[in-house]
């Protein structure tokens, strides 16, 4: 396995397109994840949020930034199960995006109770669009 040096992912084999081909590994880690309660209360502090119906993506300019991810849902999206399907959600666009990402911040997405009742579909849409506007994303070239 590799390194791909812009987006700083890890490269696997692709066993469908052969041996010599590579896609990027698309895992979220544990040191891709935000964890410590001051990195979220430091975004919040510093006000960089866009706003969407499904959710709101927080950035968080650091040294330290490196497109981690922090994914938070409050009492108010639902009861316990239905806050960790959002979450879940969340974190699979996420994941599943994160090449299309650039820059060296950190991005927190808070849950909307719309999230439930959305198709896949219009959340990835939304986060990417999300993303654009936070200059994290260019949709230019796909």
């Amino acid at each position: 396995m590799t390194r791909d040096a812009r987006s700083g992912c890890r490269k696997e084999p692709c066993r469908e397109a052969g041996e010599t081909e590579f896609r990027p590994d698309r895992r979220l880690s544990r040191a891709q994840r935000l964890t410590q309660s001051r990195h979220f209360a430091e975004a919040y502090r510093q006000g960089h949020r866009h706003v969407g119906r499904y959710m709101v993506l927080w950035v968080r300019h650091a040294e330290d930034g490196a497109l981690r991810l922090g994914v938070v849902a409050s009492r108010r999206v639902g009861k316990a199960v239905q806050r960790a399907r959002a979450k879940r959600r969340l974190r699979e666009a996420y994941r599943r995006n994160r090449h299309r990402f650039n820059g060296t911040c950190d991005v927190i997405l808070v849950a909307r109770s719309a999230i439930l009742s959305a198709d896949w579909l219009g959340v990835e849409r939304e986060l990417l669009a999300l993303a654009e506007r936070a200059r994290l994303v260019s949709m230019t070239h796909e």
